[in-house]
């Protein structure tokens, strides 16, 4: 399912993920190892930000989106043009202070602590 996020949105990637998030949610309702589904949810953040990362293909697109999304000029280009991999740059702090968690619940990833606690406590 990540592999076909490259040329999609990540509004679309979000949209086809929730579905496939909640059903696990629901099947594993009474999962009591919360620990475990913040190390996944904090897994699946940085697995959108490196797609995200992979989708600005130049260190210009990098550094432009960057700034667009909160970091300071000089941040941003020195984030950009690190020479580091995709996945090292989802994990580093200039992406998360850009994307935080925030940022992904207002495009609606679902959170598996969130939606567990809504299953469990106020049903």
């Amino acid at each position: 399912m990540f592999r076909r996020g490259r040329g999609q949105s990540i509004y679309r990637v979000v949209a086809t993920l929730n579905p496939k998030l909640r059903g696990w949610m629901s099947y594993f309702r009474y999962i009591g190892a919360k620990g475990v589904l913040e190390e996944l949810d904090g897994w699946l953040r940085r697995h959108l930000r490196k797609i995200l990362w992979r989708q600005w293909k130049r260190t210009a697109t990098r550094a432009r989106m960057l700034i667009r999304l909160g970091l300071s000029e000089a941040r941003a280009w020195v984030s950009a043009s690190n020479g580091r991999g995709a996945w090292w740059n989802a994990g580093a702090s200039h992406m998360n202070h850009a994307l935080p968690k925030k940022r992904f619940d207002r495009i609606g990833l679902v959170s598996l602590v969130d939606y567990n606690h809504r299953l469990n406590y106020l049903s």
